[in-house]
C-alpha cells in the first residue's frame, strides 16, 4: 500500500497529464471565456470529489482572478483535499482510473498514424511580436491565449468559439497589414473568408442584431463591410434593414439644408475666429497627401464649421478636427480601390457620391462627440478628469513608471492631454486608429470610458524606454514622439487586449485607482 505522500504525488501528477485540460485566458477576446459557461470541458476528465459548482456569469473581480488561475496550480487546501479523497478510495480503484487516462491519452496522441493520415507541413505559428521596450507584460495575455500546435502541448485543443475570437494575430481583420505568412497564404485566407462572412449574414438579416454586431466587430471589422458596420454601431443607421434607405436619404437632405442656412455667414464677425481657426487647422493633420486636396480640405471646412454652429456649449475646439478623417476615410474607400489612402485621388469619385460622404461623416463624427462633449467645454473638464484617472491608474499599476515620471518632474498633462484630446490620433499611424475605432465602437462608452486602459497600456507598453530616460527633457520628448510609425493591426490588438485586462481588473472597482 502506498503511503499517503506518494498517493498525492501520484495524483496530482496523473491530473497534470488530462488530455483536454485547459487554463483560462483573459484580456485578448470578448467577452472574457469561462468554459464552465461554454460547456468545453470533455467529459473524459476523470472526477475528482469536489462540491459541485454552479455556473455562474463573472461578476467580481476576485472571481475573475479564480477563474483566471492555473486549473491544476493545487496548494495546501488541494492537496489536503486530495489526501482526503484518496483515503476514501481504493487502491485498485485508484491505480485503474490513473491507468486509463494514460491510455485515453496515448490513443489520441497515435490517432492520426492509426488513421494514416498524410502528415501535414508545419507552418509557422504566428508570435505576438515582443515590445522592443522588453515588456512582456502587454505580451502575456495575449501570447499565453492562443490555441497550441502538436508540438507545445500533449494534450488536444479545445476547439475556439466564435466568442473566443482572439484579437491579435490568430484574427488578423481583412484589413491589417499582418504578414501573409505567418499562419500560411490558404489558412488566413480562409479565416477572412469566414470571418466576413459572418458579418455578411449577420447584415443580411431584416434586423441587424446590434449585440452580436458589437461582439463579432471587437477583434476587428474586414474593409467590404467595415463602411455600414460603423453606420450602425455609431447609432447612424436604424438595426433594421428597410429603414435604411429613408434614413439616410432624410439625414443626407437634413445636413445639405444646415450648409444652406449657416455656411455663408462663416466670414461674418460672430463666426469669422471659427473659420479661421479651422481654415488653419485642417492643412496640420495627416495624411497630407489626402488632406491637402482642394474638395477635402472645402468638406473638412464645410463639417467642422456646421458642428461647430450648432454646438455653441463648445464649439470649435482643436482636436475635434482629427476626429473627422477615420469616418471620412472610411466611408470613401468604399469607392475606390487603393489600399493606400496617401494614393487616393478624391477628384475621381463622382460629386454625388462625395455629397453622400460629407454628410454620412458629419453625422458619424456628431455620434461620437456626443459622448465626449465635456472634452471640448470650456476649460476642458473632461479631459483633465481622464488625465487624472489615467494618472492614479498608472499608479496602480506600475508603481516604478508613476514614481520615475514624477522624479523627473514630468506632469501627466504633458504628453497624455494630447492623448485624450486626439483619441491617440497623433500617436499613431491612421491604419491603426481605424482599426482601434473598430474596437472602440465595439464597446459601452468605448470612446470615453474604454480609451482611459488603452492609454494606460499604451504608456506601460513604452516603459523600458521610459525607466532608460534620466533626462526631463529627454523623457517628455521621447512621450510626445513615440516610435509607432511601422505599428499594425498586430501591434493595436496587443494593446487593446492589455488594455481590456486592466479595465476588467479596474473599472467595477474605483476604489482600486486610491492607494
Amino acid at each position: 500500500m502506498a503511503s499517503d505522500g506518494a498517493r498525492k504525488q501520484f495524483w496530482k501528477r496523473s491530473n497534470s497529464k488530462v488530455p483536454g485540460s485547459i487554463q483560462h485566458v483573459y484580456g485578448a477576446q470578448h467577452p472574457p471565456f469561462d468554459p464552465l459557461l461554454h460547456g468545453t470541458l470533455l467529459k473524459s476528465t476523470p472526477k475528482v470529489p469536489t462540491t459541485p459548482v454552479k455556473a455562474k456569469k463573472v461578476s467580481t473581480f476576485q472571481e475573475f482572478e479564480s477563474n483566471t488561475s492555473d486549473a491544476w496550480d493545487a496548494g495546501e487546501d488541494d492537496d489536503e483535499l486530495l489526501a482526503m479523497a484518496t483515503e476514501s478510495l481504493n487502491s485498485e480503484v485508484v491505480m485503474e482510473t490513473a491507468h486509463r487516462v494514460l491510455r485515453n491519452h496515448s490513443q489520441r496522441q497515435s490517432q492520426p498514424s492509426q488513421k494514416e493520415m498524410p502528415e501535414p507541413e508545419p507552418q509557422p505559428i504566428a508570435e505576438p511580436p515582443v515590445a522592443p521596450s522588453g515588456d512582456l507584460r502587454l505580451v502575456k495575455s495575449v501570447s499565453e491565449s492562443h490555441t497550441p500546435c502538436p508540438s507545445e502541448s500533449t494534450s488536444d485543443p479545445v476547439p475556439l468559439q466564435r466568442s473566443q475570437s482572439l484579437p491579435h494575430s490568430a484574427t488578423v481583420s481583412l484589413s491589417g497589414t499582418s504578414d501573409p505568412n505567418a499562419l500560411g497564404g490558404s489558412a488566413l485566407s480562409n479565416r477572412e473568408a469566414s470571418r466576413l462572412d459572418k458579418f455578411k449574414q449577420l447584415l443580411a438579416g431584416p434586423n441587424t442584431d446590434l449585440e452580436e454586431l458589437r461582439k463579432l466587430s471587437w477583434s476587428g471589422i474586414p474593409k467590404p463591410v467595415r463602411p455600414i458596420t460603423w453606420k450602425l454601431l455609431s447609432g447612424y443607421l436604424p438595426a433594421n434593414v428597410d429603414r435604411r434607405p429613408a434614413t439616410l436619404q432624410r439625414k443626407q437632405k437634413e445636413y445639405f439644408a444646415f450648409i444652406e442656412h449657416y455656411y455663408n455667414s462663416r466670414n461674418d464677425e460672430v463666426h469669422q475666429d471659427t473659420y479661421r481657426q479651422i481654415h488653419i487647422d485642417i492643412p496640420r493633420m495627416s495624411p497630407e497627401a489626402l488632406i491637402l486636396q482642394p474638395k477635402v480640405t472645402e468638406i473638412f471646412e464645410r463639417i467642422l464649421f456646421i458642428w461647430a454652429i450648432r454646438h455653441p456649449a463648445s464649439g470649435y475646439v482643436q482636436g475635434i478636427n482629427d476626429l473627422v478623417t477615420p469616418f471620412f476615410v472610411v466611408f470613401i474607400c468604399e469607392y475606390i480601390d487603393q489600399e493606400d489612402v496617401d494614393e487616393v485621388d478624391v477628384s475621381s469619385v463622382p460629386a454625388e457620391v462625395l455629397r453622400n460622404i460629407e454628410a454620412d461623416t458629419y453625422w458619424c463624427m456628431s455620434k461620437l462627440l456626443d459622448g465626449i462633449q465635456d472634452n471640448y467645454t470650456f476649460a476642458q473638464p473632461g479631459i483633465q478628469m481622464k488625465v487624472k484617472m489615467l494618472e492614479e491608474l498608472v499608479s496602480r499599476i506600475d508603481e516604478r513608471v508613476h514614481r520615475h515620471l514624477d522624479g523627473h518632474e514630468v506632469r501627466y498633462l504633458q504628453f497624455a492631454f494630447r492623448w485624450m484630446n486626439n483619441l491617440l490620433m497623433r500617436e499613431l499611424p491612421l491604419r491603426c486608429t481605424i482599426r482601434l475605432w473598430d474596437t472602440y465602437q465595439s464597446e459601452p462608452e468605448g470612446f470615453s470610458h474604454f480609451h482611459l486602459y488603452v492609454c494606460a497600456a499604451f504608456l506601460v507598453r513604452w516603459r523600458r524606454e521610459i525607466l532608460e530616460e534620466r533626462d526631463f527633457q529627454e523623457l517628455l520628448l521621447f512621450l510626445q514622439n513615440l516610435p509607432t510609425a511601422r505599428w499594425d493591426d498586430q501591434d493595436v490588438s496587443l494593446l487593446l487586449a492589455e488594455a481590456y485586462r486592466l479595465k476588467f481588473a479596474f473599472a467595477d472597482a474605483p476604489n482600486h485607482y486610491k492607494k
